[in-house]
């Protein structure tokens, strides 16, 4: 079977099951509505960071994300649903690609839409705090912001087909993301800017120190998930359907 019509059938899985709609509808709501209630302080300090603050409702609405990839892979591991999709297409790197891609397509518009609709709801709460920001600035934030999201997506999509189940995925990288980053994080020093979420959310700030930029630090965030995605290949190979 030729790649098009598997793609296809892929992507009528994701468009029909109401939880992964949930999920995409869920990342836009989060993000927004924290962006919504940011606020510029009275007296600014010389290290505040407008761009980081408009998205900052990025750090929540990223569960989400990885929500709507985990949910996406675990749902073939229920009730033989994968051995029906396999018998379709036996050759499996062809539909692991199509499942791939069908998750990163609506994981991308979703995560642009998201990013400017935070942008514009956070741009109008900070009022003239927002003044100094500059177009290229939010361009960059918009565009990478979508390409961080879509990244976690495929990263906990990779882990789910490692580990065949969503919650363990889920339990993986939600206290991971929410804790570990931040507080062993914290800790761990310059290390902390190659961890996959650290890194992919330099592009949301409008300066920054350390080794990696905004588009280098979505390079490691890309070659974390290029990880996951190749140890969840070569487990779907290898292990019986």
């Amino acid at each position: 079977m030729r790649f098009a019509p598997v793609l296809r059938s892929e992507w009528l899985k994701i468009r029909t099951l109401r939880p992964l709609l949930g999920a995409l509808l869920a990342l836009f709501a989060v993000t927004t509505a924290f962006s919504l209630l940011v606020r510029a302080p009275e007296r600014p300090s010389p290290d505040f960071d407008p761009l980081s603050t408009a998205l900052s409702g990025v750090m929540p609405g990223q569960i989400a994300a990885i929500s709507f990839g985990a949910m996406a892979v675990s749902s073939e591991f229920r009730g033989g649903a994968l051995r029906v999709s396999l018998a379709a297409v036996p050759r499996r790197g062809r539909w692991f690609a199509a499942k791939m891609t069908a998750i990163a397509v609506p994981a991308l518009a979703a995560g642009w839409a998201t990013s400017l609709a935070a942008l514009l709801a956070a741009r109008a709460a900070l009022g003239s705090g927002a003044d100094g920001l500059t177009g290229g600035e939010q361009v960059r934030a918009v565009v990478g912001c979508g390409v961080y999201l879509t990244l976690m997506a495929l990263f906990a999509a990779g882990l789910a087909t490692l580990l065949r189940s969503g919650t363990a995925t889920l339990s993986l990288l939600v206290p991971f993301i929410l804790v570990v980053s931040f507080v062993i994080g914290d800790a761990a020093g310059a290390l902390v800017e190659f961890m996959p979420d650290r890194a992919g959310q330099l592009v949301l700030h409008r300066t920054h120190e350390g080794t990696l930029g905004p588009w280098s630090g979505l390079a490691v965030t890309a070659l974390w998930t290029a990880a996951a995605l190749l140890t969840g290949a070569w487990s779907l190979r290898r292990r019986d359907a």
